[in-house]
Formats: C-alpha cells, sequence, structure tokens
C-alpha cells in the first residue's frame, strides 16, 4: 500500500488505478437511440474549485454539448458528538465534495446491466457475533475502472470550464453500482462469505479471534495490491470490537441500530404533509426488523398516504408518530441466527395488520432474530378471525421461507395451525395457504420412509415419546386418548372447550356443580383434553350464576358482632362525607348519629382531620349529650389517632372500629347521612 501513495499522502497515484485488474465499463446503446444535447446548470463555487484537480484525467470535446453537473457534498471521516442523553455518537463528517452527472437520457437509452447487490439482512446477519472487526474503504471506488475507448464520449457533461468526457467510469450511469458490485466479487470471490464480506467499496472482515482477524486482514490487503485496488485509508479501520455497516452497528452483542441516525429521526418535526409522511416511514421503515407491530403501530399514519384522503394530522396520528420514536430509540438488539438450533415464529393478528417474531432460544431465554408485520388489505380485514390468524402464519413462512425450507426448519411453529387440522372443508384460499405452509412435514415423513431418528432425539425424550404416545390413536378426523380407566376419549381442540364447559356446567340440565364434578360430567360425555381441571376452574369462577347464588367460604367470613343499644345518647356513629365544593371555606361534614334516637349532628370543616373529630366532642357531644359508652367509626386516620385516642380514654369512652366488609355496625347512621 506505501508503494501507491502520491506526493499527496492523502491521495494515491493515477498509475494503480490504470492497472486495476478489471473488465473496462462499457455502455451499450438502443438502436433507437439518438444523441441528445442539455443546457449546463449553474454549480456550487467550493464545488468548482475543488474538482478542478480531477478533470486533469478527462478529456476535452470542444465539438459535443453534453450532460449537466450537479456538486453534491460527500461524507468522509468519522468523528464523535455529545447527543442531549450524554451519548456519545459516531457520525461521518462531510469533507469534501462528489462531482454527479446527470445522466437520465443516457441512462434511457442504455441496454440495463442487472446483477444483484447482497442482500443486507443476509450480509450482516454473517457479520454479527465476531470478536474483532477491520472495515476497509475503496478510494473513489467507481474511479478505479476504466471507460472502453468506444464509449468515453457518451459519458461527456457539460460546466463552466468547457466540455468535458470521463475515462474512467463515473457517478451516474445506470449499471455503474453493477459492474463495481461484479468487479469486487470477483476479485475477493474465495474470501467472500468466509472471511469477509463486500458491499459495493465496503468491505468487511472479520475473524473468530484476533490472531485470526489479523491473518484474514492479511490475505485481504494482499489481494488488494495484487488486483492494484486503491483503499482510503482515513475511512479504514483495524482490528475494532465494533462498526457501522450499511446503516447498523455489528459486534459481538448481535445487530443494533445506528444511534447517529435514529439521533437525526429523534428531533423530527412531525411531518406537514404527504411527502414528509411518506419520508418518515421510509426512514423508519429501514429499522423495522427491530420494531415489534410496526405495521400496525404506523397504520395511522400509512391511511395519510391513500389516495383520495385529506391529510389530517390527528392526535393519533401524532402519538403514533411519537411511539414510533420511542421504538427506535429503545430499539433491542437482535441475534444472527444459529443454525444448529431449531427456530421459533409466534404469529398474531389483529383487525387490521398481521406480525410474527422469528427467534431462537438459547439457555431457556428466547433471542429474538427478527421482527415482521404488515398490514391487511381491505378484503383481508374481511377474513374471519381463523383466517387471519392463518394469513399470519402464511405471512410469516413466506418472510422466512429461507429459514423455514432449512434442514433446521422443522422447529418452526404456529400457534393457531390447530385451526387447519379441522374436519371442516376449508375454502380454496385456505387450501392453498395449508399447502404452502405444511413444506416443513416433509421432514417427518422423511424420518418415516428412511426409519431413521431425528437429531438430538436420544435418551430422556426418545422414552417419553415414545411411552406417551401408546395412549393416542388416530381415528380420521379425530385424535383419541386412552384414559386410566380404558376408554378412549376424543381430544377436544381449544376452540370447542368453552362449549363443552357450558354444556357441563352451565346448561339447563347441568346443574352447576364444583370444578370436580364438571370435570367428571365432560370425561362422562367422552373428551379430554391436558388443561382440563385448571379450565374448568376458571370457567366456574367467571360463571354469573354460581357467583351471585353461591355461598361465601369460611375463610372469607368475617365475625359478625351485634350491637345492642340501651340508653339514649349512648352510642355515636360518626364519619366524614365530602369533598364538597367550597363554600365558607368549608369542603368536609362531620356526622355524628345516635344509634337509638337516630338524632343527628352535623359540624362543616375546611379539612377531614383529627382536630375536627375532637372539636365536634368537646363543642357539641359532651357538653349537649353528655359522656357517650361507645363510639363507632371506620379506620380513617382521622379516627385511628393518638390524640382521639387519648380524648376518649380520659372520658372513658370506648371506640369501636366498624369492619370495611361487614356494614351492619354503621347502617343507622348511613342510612341519615346517605354516605
Amino acid at each position: 500500500m506505501g508503494t501507491n501513495a502520491s506526493r499527496d499522502a492523502s491521495k494515491p497515484s493515477k498509475e494503480p488505478w490504470s492497472e486495476l485488474s478489471a473488465p473496462k465499463s462499457s455502455s451499450r446503446s438502443s438502436p433507437a437511440s439518438k444523441e441528445t444535447k442539455s443546457k449546463p446548470e449553474r454549480c456550487g463555487e467550493e464545488g468548482d474549485n475543488e474538482t478542478l484537480g480531477s478533470w486533469s484525467d478527462i478529456p476535452y470535446l470542444g465539438q459535443y454539448m453534453g450532460e449537466p453537473v450537479h456538486v453534491v457534498p460527500k461524507k468522509g471521516g468519522v468523528t464523535v458528538i455529545r447527543n442531549e442523553n450524554e451519548e456519545l455518537i459516531p457520525t461521518r463528517t462531510i469533507t469534501g465534495h462528489r462531482m454527479c452527472i446527470d445522466y437520465r437520457k443516457l441512462n434511457a437509452a442504455t441496454r440495463k446491466d442487472h446483477f444483484p447487490l447482497p442482500f443486507i439482512d443476509q450480509m450482516l446477519e454473517r457479520l454479527a457475533n465476531h470478536p474483532y472487526y477491520c472495515f476497509l474503504d475503496g478510494y473513489s471506488g467507481f474511479f478505479q475502472i476504466p471507460i472502453h475507448p468506444d464509449d468515453q464520449e457518451k459519458t461527456t457533461f457539460t460546466c463552466p470550464y468547457g466540455t468535458f468526457a470521463y475515462r474512467r467510469m463515473p457517478f451516474g450511469l445506470c449499471n455503474a453500482p453493477a459492474t463495481f458490485q461484479r468487479c469486487m466479487m470477483s476479485i475477493f470471490t474465495d474470501y467472500i462469505e468466509d472471511i469477509m464480506e463486500v458491499f459495493m467499496d465496503d468491505f468487511s472482515v472479520y475473524g473468530t479471534s484476533f490472531d485470526a482477524c489479523l491473518s484474514n486482514l492479511s490475505k485481504v490487503l494482499k489481494r488488494c495490491e495484487e488486483k492494484h485496488l486503491v483503499l482510503n485509508w482515513e475511512k479504514c479501520h483495524f482490528m475494532v470490537r465494533d462498526g457501522i455497516v450499511l446503516g447498523h452497528r455489528i459486534s459481538e452483542r448481535g445487530i443494533e441500530v445506528d444511534k447517529a441516525k435514529i439521533e437525526v429521526m429523534v428531533n423530527l418535526e412531525p411531518p406537514k404533509n404527504v411527502k414528509g409522511v411518506r419520508s418518515f416511514l421510509g426512514h423508519a421503515g429501514f429499522y423495522r426488523r427491530f420494531i415489534k407491530d410496526f405495521s400496525k403501530i404506523a397504520r395511522p399514519l400509512t391511511q395519510l398516504l391513500c389516495k383520495e384522503v385529506a391529510f389530517e394530522f390527528s392526535g393519533e396520528c401524532l402519538a403514533a408518530f411519537k411511539k414510533i420514536k420511542e421504538a427506535l430509540i429503545s430499539a433491542p438488539i437482535v441475534q444472527s441466527p444459529d443454525w444448529e438450533l431449531p427456530f421459533e415464529i409466534m404469529c398474531d393478528a389483529s383487525d387490521y395488520a398481521v406480525g410474527a417474531v422469528l427467534g431462537q432460544r438459547k439457555e431457556k431465554k428466547l433471542h429474538v432474530i427478527y421482527y415482521a408485520s404488515r398490514t391487511l388489505d381491505e378484503a383481508q380485514c374481511n377474513y374471519a378471525t381463523t383466517e387471519k390468524e392463518l394469513l399470519a402464519i402464511v405471512f410469516a413462512f413466506e418472510k422466512f421461507r429461507s429459514i423455514s425450507l432449512a434442514p433446521r426448519g422443522n422447529g418452526l411453529c404456529g400457534q393457531r395451525s390447530t385451526y387447519i387440522e379441522r374436519g371442516d372443508p376449508p375454502r380454496a384460499t385456505t387450501e392453498r395457504r395449508n399447502c404452502l405452509w405444511r413444506a416443513w412435514y416433509r421432514h417427518i415423513a422423511n424420518y418415516l420412509a428412511a426409519d431413521i431418528e431425528p437429531p438430538h432425539f436420544y435418551g430422556y425424550k426418545k422414552k417419553k415419546f415414545l411411552k406417551d404416545i401408546r395412549f393416542y390413536f388416530w381415528d380420521e378426523p379425530y385424535l383419541y386418548k386412552k384414559c386410566q380407566d380404558g376408554l378412549f376419549r376424543k381430544c377436544v381442540p381449544e376452540e370447542e372447550i368453552a362449549g363443552i364447559l357450558h354444556g357441563c356446567h352451565g346448561s339447563a340440565y347441568a346443574g352447576h356443580f364444583a370444578t370436580f364434578k364438571t370435570v367428571s360430567k365432560v370425561l362422562q360425555a367422552g373428551f379430554w383434553w391436558p388443561t382440563m381441571f385448571k379450565d374448568a376452574q376458571a370457567f366456574i369462577s367467571r360463571c354469573d350464576a354460581c357467583q351471585r347464588m353461591g355461598n361465601i367460604s369460611k375463610r372469607n367470613e368475617m365475625p359478625q358482632n351485634f350491637i345492642l343499644e340501651v340508653e339514649v345518647f349512648d352510642v355515636w356513629g360518626i364519619d366524614f362525607m365530602g369533598p364538597f365544593p367550597t363554600s365558607f371555606g368549608d369542603q368536609y361534614i362531620l356526622v355524628a348519629v345516635d344509634y337509638v334516637s337516630k338524632w343527628v349532628e352535623a359540624l362543616a370543616a375546611p379539612t377531614n382531620d383529627s382536630s375536627v373529630v375532637i372539636k365536634m366532642f368537646k363543642s357539641i357531644i359532651f357538653p349537649r349529650f353528655g359522656v357517650p359508652r361507645v363510639v363507632i367509626s371506620d379506620g380513617g386516620s382521622h379516627f385511628i389517632n393518638r390524640i382521639f385516642a387519648n380524648l376518649l380514654k380520659k372520658y372513658g369512652v370506648r371506640h369501636k372500629v366498624a369492619s370495611p366488609i361487614i356494614h351492619k355496625l354503621a347502617a343507622k347512621w348511613r342510612f341519615q347521612t346517605g354516605n
């Protein structure tokens, strides 16, 4: 790499570029295409000065009027900034400008070269969970590929300094990305998916240890030197623990969002038009694999994108806008799939969206790999609940098809798969979906046909499975179980449990018996399922007739103490009423009722504390009616305190506290006060 440096240490020389071992780029035009001319457009003054030096390698064509020029900012190095939460966020800085040509007319007449770019999700999953990384970046990657001499004239462009054409592949050509990706794949074809990943001019080298990563880096740099591929040392990072790749942070922990991009989205103002909504959903949708139920959360915003819908950013839209921001801030760390472990898919459906979660269990803990969701169209919203749940399963299997067809895909499961095992004749649409998601059944058929056992199926698992299977019998289309009494009973699916329990407990001939008797009736009717007692007990606890007419258990009963009223003004009941609207500064009324004569005394007060109670007894009860024998109140702090207790003790008055469950003690004066 040192031999490729020019006098300016920050830029490589041109000689290595001309020797890059790569095919020349050509622009093949369609036969009906014609030459077009465009007026030059004004460029920024800063961009003109910075790009003058790069034109020394561009031939001058004075007789041809070409395409206009656009100068855009170019991000270079990385700096660290501090956000509002005092977190250090690595951010790319703008270090220069890039000259782009408006080649739309040339691209329209060019025969397209289709070469696929790597899938970002699969690339990130292969990169994650490694301890060390090296990130390399090609220096002006497109300019390292020469253009065929016969096609250089087609790249002509105009600027204030004249008319020029490119000798090397510029930005703006429709076939430039495919050409460059094909070139990089041909250079590193034996290293990709083994020690490195390539996406355009971004090269990510990884290793299982420091020495392994260093050895892999040596191989990659040697290949770059052999092929004369120039790297930009300002953007290279060596032997780091984590890094930013295609808008995601990868590390040994897994895949995370780029906090710099999230910081920009969090500071966005609510959109004011459809274009702003579409832009926000596009940026947030880039990280939708980290957001659970993204389609469900974003539904108020997506409805604004419908045709012939007036734009009204309501409170519901603002709540969805803020909730998406919060979900991005608290986005979890997703894991890459481990192909040695079984996968799990959890599906669910709502009235207007379906969702799925792909994960794996490691040490009995579920690790999320991918959150997926989508909204339902107008026709799908009319589906029945069972069909929506089946649609969620189909969506999950289509979304994770590469995993569901893998050798370890037999671990996939759907919570509502029992709906398609019914004996009812399904509709044509349901049959097609049934055939689609049952593809993973072939593993079971393969084991049966080949007479082999599945992996990790040994020891206790095998003995338990073979022991349990002896008690089950399949008689199309129902499954039966042989119970302990020797009788075969039908295994009941989940959706039929409520109806059977109602018939055996709540119907006119059932009798509303307790749990054990109800389960006995279910067994006598010829039904069985694993959680019979639990479901019967829960059903009885929700039975309205049993709750109204059933007896209270002895454990919940409170002792009843009867009051014997003998003398007038001998037993008083007191309590506070309020708070009421303020009147003359008072909000509460302290009421005292005699249990024999039903005489009522009341005292208005601004508060409901012990001082008001003391005032009632000292100024009203004791002077006018004498010292009572008993005072009855509830357990409020204004009655249960040391000051009031000392007053009653001083005059020899007994204080009784009424139970909050039994209202017999205070019934008389509550009737008087209406409290």
